[in-house]
């Protein structure tokens, strides 16, 4: 007999990056599952335009203003969360940038942009989101959640990605080494690292022939659907996967194999 359920009515979750792309999929999904969502990027006004949507179709949405590489807007913007519906108990991060080219002729400026939103950023959105699960008692309810967006080229190796995959690869880790941190506090933490879809940060690669070549040499010589990581995600959020933590999971059609 079925046991479990991937339905998240009653959690408030926080999804980094949620102005376009993956993000703002998650937020809907998430939304649509059952949660309150709070959605936060710097641009605020496409995040509106994502929370009208999510209310047009029944859910519940706000907006907070977010740049996740800075420690004061982090913490405000969890202030701005909790102010509208109270503790979040499930944080999704997946705010990301990803400077192409060769690291021959990669900017110092972009490789330093990208770990401090990549990994800083990381770091910065799961701990406030950490210290405030704490705060509410998870220890005792075990109902903290927090899912990390990582990469497959964060443990394997793809052209002209050097800054983005090398911080995948620390995300990859900070996971884990933060599941064992946060064991006993009651907060699940879990790394999914997708392969490679059509989103608005990879549109442009499969245009050229460079993309068209790159989809050549995977298995199944295709992108993934952009759904890909919907049920995924929604388990590890959900009460459903308590037993879950320091898991990284990958996900990519066998675009590795």
């Amino acid at each position: 007999m079925v046991s479990f359920s991937f339905d998240l009515s009653g959690r408030t979750a926080l999804v980094t990056g949620a102005s376009s792309g993956i993000g703002r999929r998650f937020a809907r999904l998430l939304a649509a599952s059952g949660a309150r969502v709070v959605v936060g990027a710097r641009r605020i006004s496409l995040l509106d335009d994502l929370c009208a949507e999510i209310r047009s179709e029944g859910g519940e949405a706000a907006a907070v203003a977010m740049d996740v590489g800075d420690e004061l807007s982090t913490i405000a913007a969890f202030d701005a969360a909790e102010g509208v519906f109270g503790s979040v108990d499930t944080v999704v991060v997946n705010a990301g940038i990803s400077p192409a080219g060769s690291a021959l002729g990669l900017a110092v400026d972009d490789f330093d942009a990208t770990m401090a939103i990549n990994v800083r950023g990381a770091f910065l959105s799961a701990r406030e989101g950490a210290r405030r699960m704490v705060a509410a008692g998870t220890a005792e309810t075990g109902r903290g959640r927090i899912v990390l967006i990582g990469s497959v080229t964060g443990h394997h190796t793809f052209p002209g990605i050097v800054s983005y995959g090398a911080s995948k690869a620390a995300v990859a880790q900070m996971g884990k080494l933060l599941a064992k941190d946060w064991a006993n506090k009651g907060i699940n933490v879990n790394t999914i690292a997708p392969g490679y879809m059509a989103t608005d940060m990879t549109n442009s690669l499969w245009e050229i022939e460079k993309g068209r070549k790159l989809i050549e040499g995977f298995a199944r010589q295709r992108l993934m659907d952009v759904d890909a990581l919907d049920p995924m995600l929604l388990y590890l959020c959900s009460d459903a996967s308590a037993p879950v933590t320091g898991g990284l999971f990958t996900i990519d059609d066998g675009q590795t194999l």
